[in-house]
């Protein structure tokens, strides 16, 4: 049988594929560095304020801060669009075939915080709840991809859905749970400029500059509301016309173009900028906290047990069902890569905890929880023999 796949589809899991392996690059060479006699030039780099500040706008940070609130909010923009594209016409459009990602996404989400939350509740750590709930979709479809053909389309439509989703409730949980300094006013007013936009798609409005020019006004506006910028992102992605998702539209377009630049540049340089880890002589000896051990816990047991129970139980109430020529212990396998939380849970670190001990050796642990479920996850997912091969058919 075949298994008919998008082209935009495989162009989005080749791109992330290939940022899989620039950004476990740009990760192993920023750590390098930072342990290297070169250390503290580099972290005093990313430290670096460029921009300026008229006043009534301040647009004055680190290099640091421009890469985590300005780069990062394209990265979110692209996410967007790729969940826009998949409730529209992609794996989420079907209710029957989106319900087995949604529960394992909630799943995945809801296990791993409260696994970390039954190690840290009522300590200063407790707000590092939502680290060890987001996929990385790069290095997840990174280590897929090692599999080839191995594995069955269906496996990466599930892996990518639900790790889309995933993503969805990581920005939502950024939004009423990292928000810092919060100003009434200027959400008011970013929630002005994204009724504007939403006009704009309702009367037909299909010229690209229209959307991108208020859309960074959206961006500062929610930089200031203390709700973190790269939200804006999210919602100029729903804003810009889909239509019919062919490649006229403005949505097509955009992801279409962001494609490379975000995997091949944004996402490394995110990596050189937040990954530069000091490992002391003594780490061993202050790694394991219960913030450590509720960040590794979460993602190498929490996000496959959430991902696997879930669906189970989805599947056992015939609210869902499993993709075709799968079974368990390929979703297990597919819940062990939901472990791979690299790139988000580096994100929400750094909103939870700053530039502290604390956000370093979290870090440390999101690395090592990343690459023992991404071990397994691969190890399990390559003992599969499937009786039938699937035949990918691209439309």
């Amino acid at each position: 049988m075949k298994i008919k796949l998008t082209a935009l589809f495989v162009e989005f899991f080749d791109s992330e594929r290939a940022s899989g392996i620039v950004l476990l690059v740009s990760a192993i060479t920023a750590m390098l560095i930072t342990n290297s006699a070169y250390g503290n030039v580099f972290l005093d780099f990313w430290h670096i304020e460029i921009g300026f500040d008229l006043g009534f706008i301040h647009l004055k940070h680190s290099l640091l801060h421009w890469v985590n609130d300005g780069l990062m909010a394209i990265f979110f923009l692209l996410i967007g669009l790729e969940i826009e594209r998949e409730i529209y016409i992609g794996e989420l459009s079907d209710l029957k075939n989106a319900s087995l990602p949604l529960f394992a996404a909630v799943g995945g989400m809801v296990t791993p915080a409260l696994i970390f939350l039954a190690l840290n509740y009522g300590q200063p750590t407790q707000n590092g709840f939502g680290i060890p709930m987001a996929t990385d979709i790069a290095f997840a479809l990174g280590a897929l991809a090692l599999l080839g053909k191995r594995v069955p389309a269906s496996i990466k439509i599930f892996l990518t859905a639900f790790a889309i989703v995933d993503d969805l409730g990581a920005m939502a949980v950024i939004a009423f749970f990292y928000a810092d300094g919060f100003s009434p006013s200027y959400l008011l007013l970013a929630v002005g400029v994204y009724i504007f936009l939403l006009l704009l798609n309702r009367f037909g409005v299909n010229s690209i500059p229209a959307y991108l020019l208020p859309g960074l006004l959206m961006w500062y506006l929610m930089l200031q509301s203390g709700i973190h910028a790269s939200i804006a992102g999210v919602l100029l992605a729903f804003a810009l016309p889909f239509r019919d998702g062919s490649p006229s539209s403005p949505s097509y377009k955009i992801q279409h173009f962001l494609h490379k630049p975000v995997s091949l540049m944004i996402m490394p340089i995110f990596a050189l900028a937040n990954t530069g880890i000091a490992v002391s002589a003594n780490f061993l000896q202050t790694i394991f906290t219960p913030n450590t051990i509720g960040i590794f816990s979460g993602l190498f047991i929490g996000k496959p047990l959430g991902i696997v129970l879930a669906s189970f139980l989805a599947v056992k109430l015939h609210l869902a069902k499993l993709p075709e020529e799968t079974d368990w212990k390929d979703l297990l396998g597919a819940g062990f890569l939901g472990g791979i939380g690299f790139t988000m849970s580096i994100f929400i670190t750094i909103l939870a905890f700053g530039e502290t001990a604390i956000s370093q050796n979290s870090k440390l642990a999101i690395i090592l929880g990343s690459l023992a479920s991404g071990a397994i996850g691969l190890w399990i997912l390559s003992r599969r023999s499937p009786e039938l091969i699937i035949e990918e058919e691209l439309i």
